[in-house]
């Protein structure tokens, strides 16, 4: 039975429901009417069923594929219009108790080295990625209730924002680890964390459970049912994901919008965020052991689809991918990119020789910060360091309320051009300056409200002048 209510995983996200939304999918992927349809509901940015997205995934109908890369783009402007918000992974430990067979961190992998980061050594990382300019923070580490209990994880949240460096700060720490206890979220929540990210990996149970033979990970309900205890122990924000190429992506998307679809009836609130990580390469994992890899047309096909699914959601895409590939996605609907990402254990202060390296993936965009950032504003993007929403309280519901109603761009763009400006003026090379100075002079012009657009005048001369952390 599909019970989109039931807080056990395996009612909330039915296998049953899941092959009867494929096999419906496939019964109707040529019905145009039926297409048709479908578009035009999502037109209305309300979003999509689960079955209804999974048509859409299923055509192969060229021009109905661009009419659905043209929604997406349309949409992702409504509720975000040009802005891209940076951020950085900040690896802790790579200590791990788990057995998942993608991943370098797995218990029985003697190659790789262990390392855990002492508080002083997150002092000097979050230095180096202050001195980048970065504002935003995920930070990641392996399941290890000896070496990664969550007081260690709760100490390292405060190490990091109490450092300040220059005008750098990290305003705001997203968190990225194993599912926990209620209590355990309460003491994250109350550590003042901003989005808490866990990726399902795979919604196919029995995949999952042959995916993570040993460790406490292995429990597929435990695993699933972390957001539903995150946001009891009073946790606003999560964030979904899985890792596309373990399991058939058509099983993938449909659990992974029955996950949505099951925070929105229960809690009131859907995703925060959608990740959509690809498995890479690692050291001693090769990606062509597992079979289930998609293209990068279905890629993106999956990023316009999320997009026009959950229009509200904001989307991440990580350094795994390519310039091109990601260049690709952000019209397609990702709001959210890192830049100069390291995914090893204290790679922001010293650089590994290779031999070492406690990676957990290979990065496919190696470029700095700034050219990142410059790119971004080339193409017409506005990065933004903005984090003004989790600390004027505008999350969960409150922030969904105002995303819904496309009423967070009267905060979100003259944020961003702020948070820009405070870039350009700490960390930005000679050309990016040049290039983002005009791109922001052009966007005030663009800016509806009078009295508002005098404000973000005033703060960016006010920036210039040497002030900083203005916020709407």
């Amino acid at each position: 039975m599909y019970d989109i209510k039931s807080l056990k995983a395996e009612e909330f996200i039915s296998d049953e429901e899941i092959r009867a939304t494929l096999a419906y999918a496939d019964e109707h992927k040529s019905d145009m009417a039926l297409i048709d349809e479908i578009l035009n509901k999502a037109r209305q940015c309300k979003g999509l069923t689960h079955r209804e997205a999974s048509v859409l995934l299923a055509c192969e109908d060229e021009g109905k594929i661009r009419e659905m890369y043209d929604l997406a783009e349309d949409i992702k402007k409504q509720f975000y219009g040009n802005r891209i918000v940076m951020f950085a992974p900040l690896y802790l430990s790579n200590y791990c108790v788990n057995g998942c067979v993608y991943c370098p961190y797995h218990l029985k992998n003697k190659c790789i080295p262990r390392k855990k980061l002492t508080q002083e050594e997150i002092k000097r990382e979050v230095i180096a990625l202050q001195d980048m300019g970065h504002k935003r923070l995920a930070i990641e580490a392996g399941e290890d209730p000896v070496n990664n209990p969550i007081e260690y994880i709760l100490e390292s949240i405060n190490t990091i924002y109490s450092i300040k460096h220059k005008n750098g700060a990290i305003r705001r720490v997203n968190v990225n680890i194993a599912a926990t206890t209620v209590e355990n979220y309460k003491k994250l929540a109350d550590a003042g964390i901003g989005t808490y990210i866990l990726f399902q990996e795979t919604y196919h149970k029995e995949s999952y459970e042959k995916l993570h033979p040993t460790g406490p990970k292995h429990d597929y309900c435990y695993h699933t049912e972390a957001m539903d205890r995150a946001m009891e122990g009073g946790i606003d924000d999560v964030g979904l994901g899985v890792l596309f190429g373990l399991e058939l992506y058509r099983y993938e998307c449909a659990g992974l919008l029955m996950h949505a679809e099951h925070l929105e009836a229960v809690h009131g609130v859907g995703p925060h965020t959608i990740s959509v990580p690809r498995i890479k390469k690692a050291q001693d994992i090769d990606p062509s052991a597992f079979d289930n890899s998609i293209s990068d047309e279905i890629f993106a096909k999956i990023c316009a689809l999320i997009r026009i699914s959950v229009p509200y959601t904001g989307m991440i895409i990580s350094t795994r991918e390519s310039k091109e590939v990601r260049e690709k996605v952000l019209r397609l609907g990702v709001s959210q990119i890192s830049g100069a990402s390291r995914t090893s254990v204290g790679g922001y202060a010293e650089a590994e020789p290779e031999d070492e390296s406690s990676a957990q993936f290979d990065v496919s965009d190696n470029r700095t910060l700034d050219e990142v950032v410059n790119w971004l504003m080339r193409l017409g993007y506005i990065p933004s360091f903005c984090t003004a929403c989790y600390r004027e309280g505008r999350t969960g519901d409150r922030f969904m309320d105002l995303c819904k109603s496309k009423q967070i761009q009267n905060c979100c763009h003259p944020n961003a051009l702020m948070t820009l400006k405070e870039y350009l003026m700490d960390y930005a090379s000679l050309d990016t300056r040049v290039i983002g100075t005009d791109l922001i002079l052009r966007e005030i012009l663009n800016i509806p409200n009078e009295k508002v657009r005098k404000l973000v005048i005033q703060h960016l001369k006010d920036i210039r002048n040497g002030q900083r952390d203005f916020r709407f």
